[in-house]
């Protein structure tokens, strides 16, 4: 990584290495075709983090309301702890400020230590558990928040 990250709205030619990240990441990944749905939904974003040209992580939000969810986040496994996902979560929340929502929420693995690290590093907030929400493997999900407001 050349320490310049970008993020920016993700087009369709993203969608092979967006495809190969959430396959190496999860244990139940999604389909190229959600993916390409995703960027056809006028209340969804997908973003791309990028190094080089190179994808390196992407987001997935979804509006209504006043309320956003943070459908998806992965970064590549050689990328991570590198900054990509704080740039990517940066970029997401100035965009969903500027169109007045006033919360994110998240749904994350217990065992994920180190995405619920930076989710709070973030800002974002514990406010429950979802029981057997997760399975391959079988885990609750802990549901996280995160007030919108203008400060960094």
């Amino acid at each position: 990584m050349s320490g310049a990250v970008a993020v920016r709205g993700a087009e369709a030619h993203d969608l092979p290495a967006i495809v190969e990240i959430e396959k190496a990441t999860f244990s139940r990944p999604w389909t190229r075709e959600t993916f390409a749905s995703v960027l056809e939904r006028a209340e969804a974003d997908l973003l791309v983090a990028t190094d080089g040209g190179t994808v390196v992580g992407y987001a997935v939000l979804l509006a209504g309301g006043a309320e956003a969810e943070l459908a998806n986040l992965a970064v590549s496994a050689g990328c991570r702890k590198r900054g990509v996902g704080e740039a990517l979560l940066g970029h997401a929340r100035q965009m969903l400020l500027r169109r007045g929502l006033r919360h994110v929420y998240l749904a994350v693995r217990p065992s994920n230590e180190g995405a619920i690290r930076l989710y709070e590093r973030f800002g974002f907030r514990d406010i429950g558990t979802h029981r057997s929400y997760y399975r391959e493997p079988a885990e609750d999900a802990r549901i996280l928040a995160l007030a919108l407001s203008s400060r960094p």
